[in-house]
């Protein structure tokens, strides 16, 4: 039995059905909806980074402009009014929120596609910026600490796990090639080119600012000089377009199985109303943790790894079982799918501790560096 072009809930889906245990089998259709759960999970979860994202780099800009503008009066005045001014970060995230929900009511992609150019080109002018930038004052890497503390760990898994999660579009993109054998090649280069940036930036960002590192790089740029100020506003710009491509999955998911359920002349306005609530609620979640790494780690450590770990070896063993696997094979799949459980189990308790408990954490852990995963973070969010 041979199947071609199918999506990644339909494949596990499939996997299941022709597996070797029965309970699987009758249950094969478990798998689609788990997978559409973990990328609904996903995706939103981009999403609501991408509000707390655009909220901070905003909040710098405004601010530092306000600073800029009280610069001719004494510095203890300055001081004063400034603080007076700081307004909570999330009020910020609500006046994105109507822009947003405007935003998702454009239900085709194509009509963004100007917008995704410019958002893209945009996003490549600030990495160049952010890189002349760190570039030019390395500390000395004897300086730094050469470990941190065991919890660092599983927030740099959940956030590097983040970072290049992307398999929901993996198998939709080989379909859609007109020769499909040339996918690894394009997947691979594609990859590498990511892992360089990300890498390179995190480094540099890190050697750079060290401890003083931040959830997004951008936010370590200096607010008094309106070039960096600049990069925040075109990064921001293109992350608010990136919004409504993140969120173009989980309403294709969710919003057909909605008004499926309501008569023809009431489907348009329950669709509208189904795009609200969901930004809304991406919103919700950026106002109740707003800490950009939190958040992402929580995301990468949750959702991305059960689908980028978890389940594709899983799969590979459950489709391919007859054609004899060699035990490198099986055992290569079971040690990627036990490094996704721990990270999912360790990142998971970590992350919600420390949304729990963020005082007694920030103080049990004031003398430590922050891990690599906080300096990946704008990279993250500018390629998703």
């Amino acid at each position: 039995m041979k199947k071609s072009s199918l999506g990644y809930s339909d494949t596990v889906s499939y996997a299941m059905e022709v597996g070797p245990l029965t309970a699987l089998q009758k249950r094969a259709s478990w798998g689609r909806c788990i997978v559409d759960f973990f990328l609904v999970i996903t995706q939103l979860g981009f999403c609501s980074v991408y509000v707390v994202f655009l909220a901070e780099n905003v909040k710098q800009v405004h601010e530092g402009f306000l600073e800029n503008k009280t610069a001719p009066i004494n510095v203890s005045a300055a001081s004063s009014s400034s603080e007076k001014r700081s307004t909570d970060l999330r009020i910020y995230m609500l006046c994105f929120l109507p822009f947003l929900i405007l935003l998702v009511f454009i239900r085709d992609l194509k009509s963004l596609s100007l917008l995704s150019l410019l958002a893209n080109l945009s996003m490549a002018v600030s990495l160049v910026i952010i890189y002349q930038y760190i570039v030019r004052d390395i500390a000395d890497p004897r300086q730094l600490p050469p470990v941190v503390g065991w919890k660092k760990y599983p927030l740099f898994f959940g956030t590097a796990i983040f970072a290049f999660e992307g398999i929901g579009v993996v198998l939709p993109l080989e379909n859609r090639m007109k020769d499909t054998t040339r996918f690894p090649q394009a997947l691979n280069i594609g990859m590498g080119i990511v892992m360089t940036l990300y890498i390179s930036l995190a480094t540099l960002g890190y050697l750079r600012f060290g401890d003083e590192i931040k959830g997004s790089i951008t936010l370590n740029l200096p607010q008094d000089k309106w070039l960096y100020q600049s990069v925040k506003i075109l990064y921001s710009f293109g992350i608010f377009v990136t919004y409504s491509i993140q969120y173009y999955v989980p309403a294709e998911i969710l919003i057909p199985a909605v008004t499926s359920k309501v008569e023809q002349k009431w489907k348009l306005l329950c669709e509208l109303v189904a795009r609200a609530l969901l930004v809304c609620s991406t919103c919700a979640v950026a106002v109740l943790i707003p800490r950009l790494d939190l958040v992402i780690s929580f995301v990468g450590a949750v959702s991305s790894s059960t689908l980028a770990l978890i389940l594709p070896p899983l799969v590979e063993i459950l489709t391919f079982y007859k054609e004899n696997l060699s035990l490198w094979t099986i055992f290569k799949d079971v040690f990627i799918a036990v490094i996704g459980v721990v990270g999912f189990l360790t990142g998971t308790y970590v992350t919600v501790e420390e949304i729990i408990y963020p005082a007694s954490t920030v103080l049990a852990n004031a003398t430590e560096s922050i891990s690599l995963d906080l300096n990946a973070t704008n990279l993250v969010v500018g390629l998703k």
